[in-house]
């Protein structure tokens, strides 16, 4: 809710879990073509390396989130799930043509909350002005002396 509010008060407009699209994303920004995905610490794993050598695996909690030491594996394998399936389902959304976009909960906490907001208002705007630049409107002189007519030319 909290992106939510913070986009719309910033004047974007968005549609809701879009089911057609892999992993169906949170928030979808058709007029930017990007998808925003607001990911939990711990269920998506943010921070916490996991590592896997012969069965046995190395695991470092982050400052946001912490693997319970009770059933420790079962949490590992389904953290390590989680983020093999968003891995995925990013490349996939990457191979449509959408940008896509993680946002932590540990970015929404109140202390940096509207730098978040506010960084992620200026990258939507920034993938929109590079995705919608307007092309050259007129040839240039090189351009120009190798034959390339421009539109009230005649033809030679």
């Amino acid at each position: 809710m909290i992106v939510r509010r913070g986009l719309w008060k910033r004047g974007f407009r968005y549609r809701l879990n879009h089911k057609r699209l892999p992993g169906h994303p949170d928030l979808v920004l058709r007029k930017y073509r990007t998808c925003i995905f607001v990911n939990g610490c711990f269920w998506h794993g943010h921070h916490i390396n996991l590592q896997f050598d012969d069965l046995r695996f190395t695991i470092s909690d982050s400052g946001c989130c912490k693997i319970p030491k009770t059933n420790r594996e079962f949490w590992v394998t389904k953290i390590r799930r989680n983020k093999e399936r968003d891995k995925e389902e990013l490349r996939r959304l990457a191979e449509m043509g959408w940008h896509c976009i993680t946002v932590w909960e540990c970015e929404l906490k109140p202390a940096v909350r509207e730098q978040t907001l506010d960084s992620l208002a200026f990258t939507l705007n920034h993938i929109f002005l590079q995705d919608h630049s307007k092309r050259q409107l007129y040839v240039t002189a090189e351009e120009e002396d190798e034959g390339v007519m421009m539109a009230a030319e005649e033809e030679r």
